[in-house]
């Protein structure tokens, strides 16, 4: 394991990731536990930018391979150093389902994406690139 991804193992422990099976963890009255996932995209030069997230979980991942873009909505915000776009949604399943892309599309001057997760106030991930950055805590 590398060093810079010890602490991600240890939160993930304490979503649930360890049941083996995926499954979001249990509050005492059989509901899922909800988390606080809080998306932040912003780029270094003014841009007007389509960002993907996931606000909700999937049923399963067979209902979200049926129709992606109907659990992952759009948003068009227009970005820069000093204006992100930033949302903190509700997910009961974050190590699987909470996701954040933003993409420059084919413009020919790329801004520079950075993208940050957050997982009940701790930064999980953070991405940056020329053209788009995908966070999330899991490999698409």
């Amino acid at each position: 394991m590398r060093p810079a991804l010890i602490g991600i193992p240890l939160v993930l422990a304490g979503l649930g990731a360890g049941t083996g099976s995926g499954a979001a963890a249990q509050a005492d009255t059989g509901e899922p536990v909800l988390h606080d996932v809080t998306y932040t995209v912003y780029t270094d030069t003014p841009f007007f930018a389509d960002i993907y997230y996931r606000d909700t979980d999937p049923p399963s991942y067979a209902d979200y391979s049926h129709n992606p873009y109907e659990f992952s909505p759009k948003a068009e915000a227009d970005l820069g150093p000093d204006r992100p776009w930033v949302l903190t949604v509700k997910l009961a399943d974050p190590q699987f389902w909470a996701m954040v892309v933003a993409t420059s599309g084919r413009s020919p001057e790329p801004p520079n994406f950075h993208c940050t997760l957050a997982v009940d106030g701790t930064v999980l991930v953070s991405e940056s690139g020329p053209k788009g950055a995908l966070c999330s805590l899991r490999h698409w």
